[in-house]
């Protein structure tokens, strides 16, 4: 039978730092991968109107921005001060709306496609004849589920 030694000065062992390294790499290969970065550059001046009655949308990978305002300082002498609207990166025009939605439900999971949200970000200093024609846009292309971006009133 063995003796239990309690003599014995054992010290700690060093801890093992050579594969620190790696996990720090493996971490940031995830991050890089995982996180987007803002896709659309905004070519139109958008001020968020101000609301009471606001709620977030759930899942924004569902969500479909349009963006209507007059176009920034770098556009107005191409483009002029009218109200634009914005799809993408690009200017589009009203009756270019059913494409981009056909488009953009297309890269959508089969699943997914009914749930898809578009959210429109117009000015507050917006004619609402602009953002009832790009309503009537989104009714044509079967696009029925809209949101309106605002900020929440300050008081």
């Amino acid at each position: 039978m063995g003796k239990f030694n309690k003599s014995g000065g054992r010290e700690m062992p060093e801890l093992n730092t050579s594969s620190l390294p790696d996990l720090v790499f493996a971490f940031l290969f995830f991050i890089m991968m995982v996180t987007t970065m803002r896709e659309v550059t905004l070519k139109v001046v958008f001020r968020a109107p101000q609301a009471t009655e606001l709620q977030k949308l759930e899942k924004k990978s569902l969500v479909t921005f349009l963006y209507v305002g007059e176009p920034s300082q770098e556009f107005r002498a191409k483009m002029g001060s009218e109200t634009r609207l914005q799809l993408n990166d690009q200017f589009a025009e009203i009756n270019e709306i059913q494409d981009y939605i056909a488009q953009e439900k297309s890269s959508m999971k089969e699943e997914d496609q009914p749930f898809m949200t578009v959210s429109i970000k117009a000015d507050r200093e917006t004619k609402m004849g602009v953002v009832s024609d790009v309503k009537q846009a989104l009714r044509e292309a079967y696009a029925l589920k809209i949101s309106y971006s605002a900020q929440p009133r300050v008081n």
